[in-house]
């Protein structure tokens, strides 16, 4: 009997993300435009997708892969996020990040074997240190609850027997210019990315494996003996494998029905920094800060080709529905504008350039939506607001699981498999009112850390 799936919605991503405005002007996409077979398809193309791409190359060199993406790589949620591939537990439920402490080193061994792919992918393909860089980040206390926060992770470090650096004032103010903060909890392990440079450029690395298609989102996929096929507005791919790596879009396809929340983060990117602003505002030329609070304010510097530039990101909505207006990214400038300004006090005239929002996908018990989840269809979603890492390791996973790769994974394979299937989340409208609630509060509670 035919098995039948119709995608209820497509991907919108409202606003410009800055991080692929900066990049110079992309080549044309290529379009699916005709029917074709493939040994395995995979649908998305953000870091879980193109990680599966890259293993299922290096496990399966002789197959036929291909790629589908909705839109452009790099406009997607993976070149929409911060760049931060971080290695460290990081909860983003938790009052300070920490988790369990026996969960949190598997995961850190997890998390790293992601870093060590992506950085193995980057000298494969030749991306330089301004698009993906080993460079440790820091965790910004602007409050004495921050502080105390930033000690209780400190402590939980210490438990993992992982290093650390605790920054006073002055080196925070060091780093970044800003005398905002009181405090910084430095971590060496976090690689840093340009996130739509990255993506890029493994869809660029990739291009001689692995036929890649953009502007091509499935319609519906069909399944009749052996054989999915996935129809797109031009065209079909026919394979007998499917690597659903949409995060929450897997509800879309009509999988894991009210298991999924779906968070927007808005983002604000400044233009590129004169060279008199640039030497006033002081610091280093590249740093990241998360903020000590999960939900405080996200800031980051860049510098290089693109020119000197701070991103700030934070505040969040809850959005069942996966579609938010592009009205809503521009109007969370504001606070952007804000947060720059509490921060950078001694600057001024500095216009944000590019505003956007990005979605990520969480589940109520912290777990991923993984494995499979229909006779050929293996699922790669759900990375619980660490796209980067988690992302790139589902796709690494279920590249080992459909080829039935079950030595070279860490551990990591078993444990992606072990995890419960995601919690139900209560029934409209009471899931939307209490998330909204939640974050909102929390945002209050967090104070001059948003």
């Amino acid at each position: 009997m035919a098995r039948n799936i119709i995608t209820k919605n497509l991907p919108h991503n409202p606003g410009v993300t800055g991080w692929n405005a900066i990049l110079p002007e992309d080549s044309p996409p290529h379009i699916l435009a005709k029917n074709v077979n493939a040994d395995w398809l995979i649908i998305g193309g953000g870091f879980a997708g193109l990680s599966a791409a890259r293993r299922l190359s290096q496990l399966a060199p002789d197959s036929r892969i291909t790629v589908l993406e909705a839109g452009r790589i790099g406009n997607g949620p993976a070149g929409r996020n911060s760049g931060f591939m971080i290695d460290l537990p990081h909860v983003l439920s938790s009052e300070d990040y920490a988790g369990d402490s026996t969960e949190d080193l598997l995961q850190m061994a997890m998390n790293r074997r992601a870093i060590a792919f992506a950085l193995d992918a980057a000298d494969e393909y030749g991306l330089d240190s301004e698009i993906i860089s080993q460079s440790g980040k820091v965790n910004g206390a602007a409050t004495s609850k921050g502080v105390a926060h930033n000690l209780a992770y400190a402590d939980h470090l210490d438990h993992l027997a992982e290093k650390y650096e605790i920054l006073d004032a002055q080196h925070m103010k060091e780093l970044c210019g800003s005398d905002y903060y009181n405090q910084g909890l430095y971590t060496p392990g976090t690689t840093m990315l340009h996130p739509a440079a990255y993506v890029r450029g493994l869809r660029d690395g990739l291009r001689h494996k692995v036929s890649i298609f953009e502007n091509s989102p499935v319609t519906s996929m069909t399944k009749t003996g052996a054989d999915w096929q996935a129809k797109t507005p031009d065209g079909a791919i026919t394979a007998p494998q499917i690597i659903l790596a949409v995060n929450g879009h897997a509800q879309s396809f009509g999988f894991f029905k009210r298991r999924l929340m779906h968070i927007f983060l808005y983002a604000s990117m400044t233009r590129a920094l004169h060279t008199e602003e640039t030497r006033k505002l002081g610091g280093n030329p590249r740093w990241g800060i998360t903020p000590s609070d999960p939900v405080g304010s996200t800031i980051r510097r860049i510098s290089g080709q693109s020119g000197d530039r701070i991103i700030v990101r934070n505040q969040a909505s809850f959005v069942s529905s996966m579609q938010v207006p592009d009205r809503v990214a521009i109007a969370k400038r504001t606070h952007h504008e804000r947060s720059f300004a509490a921060r950078f006090e001694h600057m001024s005239g500095i216009e944000m350039e590019h505003s956007w929002g990005g979605k990520l996908c969480l589940s109520l018990n912290d777990v991923p939506a993984f494995g499979a989840i229909e006779d050929g269809i293996t699922a790669a979603c759900c990375q619980n607001g660490l796209g980067t890492a988690r992302g790139t390791l589902s796709g690494i996973v279920a590249a080992d699981l459909v080829t039935g790769n079950l030595y070279d994974n860490h551990q990591s394979l078993e444990r992606m498999l072990s995890y419960p299937e995601p919690k139900k989340l209560p029934i409209e409208p009471f899931a939307t009112i209490g998330a909204t609630l939640t974050i909102k509060y929390r945002e209050w509670r967090a104070g001059k850390e948003v």
